[in-house]
């Protein structure tokens, strides 16, 4: 029972306002001790649905992503569940496996709207959440009594929250171009960088990576050369020497790559048997398996940006981190994203501020939405639905030379802190124009 309520007392803390300019106290306030009401068993619980790849390729990052979710239900229930006029809602967590695939997404779409589920998770693809984007836009059109939103927690090609944006979306990650935006920043400031190697999965959001570096680096860098560039297909390559021959071969200084999941970690083991000492610039290095994989040959050469590490500093950003330890004490279910935190309370301050589930009132509620505490502060842009945040860039380091806090997966390497770019730096304009219900 201890674990649960420990748990407790560190959410508890947490400070969510859903009105833009609300007055925001510590996020660590002083608790007092209290009996906390339990959500009623008497009351539907409000269901919440996980479309995301649970076996195949991908299933260690969905099974991260689970995890993450789990703990925040968990702990919302603990503390009362979801407060409607009606009483108090438990949140129930429903998984639909799709495989990583387009069409098994749209198939378990299809259930989880026949079993009348509001709220849609998803995040691990972002040519799955176009697909969902794209089916929700005519669910919702066709069936105004069974509505539901899309809750993006991972999925970054950064038209779902420009041309392609939708009412009934929200994303609670920093978009492909926002974090491009503060890797290429840190790459301007590195003068030793002069030849640069792109390389990415080849779908909608790998081929935006290579994208968005080449533009940003003609405008901050001009001066480096881009040695080469492959797209190779997602999930597929099992021996990605060939790859890191080429990167080798072209005299790279650095890569950049939005590579994620197994894709990632081959690529690292590869460079690192072909004993490359090339500088990463990533999106997801600081992922499960990544730094055990790179071992020394990631020490001071391989970064990653986020929205928060482990080492971020601060003691109740460490107590944060410790909490999920204690529920999943086994190293390797490290890996703790605080925007799926951040998700699921704004969420629930959302449906507590419309007094209902209906998706368009929840929608309204999470337009302009502010989510603090002591170690983050962020917000949802009305205009686009997308989530503006800080964002930190750091540098792996081996945790006992460094001084690090936190290893990754009990690996003995961690991450540093190289800069932390406030939400004013992160954010960038829109092309959004929203269609708006009725």
């Amino acid at each position: 029972m201890w674990k649960p309520i420990v748990a407790l007392i560190v959410l508890a803390s947490v400070l969510v306002s859903v009105e833009t300019h609300a007055q925001l106290a510590s996020a660590m306030p002083k608790l007092a001790v209290k009996v906390i009401a339990a959500p009623n068993p008497k009351l539907n619980p409000i269901r919440l649905g996980m479309i995301d790849g649970l076996s195949g390729a991908f299933a260690n990052a969905g099974e991260a992503v689970l995890r993450n979710l789990q703990w925040a239900v968990d702990n919302i229930n603990a503390r009362g569940g979801v407060h409607l006029p009606d009483g108090q809602h438990a949140l129930l967590l429903s998984t639909f496996d799709n495989k990583q695939g387009v069409e098994d997404s749209l198939t378990a779409f299809k259930h989880l709207t026949d079993q009348h589920i509001p709220f849609v998770l998803q995040g691990n693809s972002s040519a799955v959440a176009l697909a969902l984007v794209d089916a929700i836009n005519k669910h919702n059109e066709r069936t105004p009594d069974n509505r539901v939103l899309l809750l993006n927690y991972s999925a970054v090609d950064s038209s779902l929250t420009n041309e392609k944006c939708s009412y009934w979306h929200f994303r609670f990650d920093a978009n492909a171009a926002m974090r491009m935006h503060v890797l290429t920043d840190v790459i301007r400031d590195d003068k030793a960088i002069k030849k640069l190697y792109l390389i990415g999965q080849d779908y909608s959001f790998g081929r935006q990576v290579g994208k968005a570096a080449r533009a940003m680096l003609s405008q901050k860098r001009p001066d480096i050369q881009i040695a080469g560039e492959d797209l190779h297909p997602i999930g597929k390559i099992k021996d990605f020497a060939p790859y890191a021959a080429k990167i080798k071969a072209s005299g790279a200084d650095a890569v950049v790559t939005g590579n994620w999941g197994n894709d990632l970690t081959l690529l690292i083991k590869a460079s690192k048997d072909a004993g490359m000492n090339t500088k990463f610039y990533t999106f997801y290095a600081n992922s499960l398996g990544a730094p055990a994989a790179m071992g020394d040959a990631g020490v001071g050469r391989v970064r990653a940006v986020a929205e928060w590490h482990a080492n971020a500093g601060g003691k109740d950003s460490d107590a944060f981190y410790q909490q999920f330890r204690l529920r999943y004490p086994d190293p390797k279910n490290d890996f703790i994203l605080l925007r799926v935190q951040v998700m699921m309370e704004m969420l629930v301050a959302a449906i507590e501020k419309a007094g209902s589930t209906e998706a368009a009132a929840v929608a309204r509620a999470l337009e302009g939405a502010r989510y603090a505490n002591s170690f983050y502060d962020a917000s949802m842009r009305a205009a686009d639905h997308q989530l503006i945040q800080p964002l930190y860039v750091f540098v792996m380091q081996k945790s006992v030379d460094a001084g690090l806090r936190f290893d990754t997966e009990g690996s003995g390497y961690g991450f540093k802190t190289e800069r932390r770019f406030s939400s004013g730096l992160t954010a960038l304009p829109s092309s959004c124009k929203m269609a708006r219900p009725n």
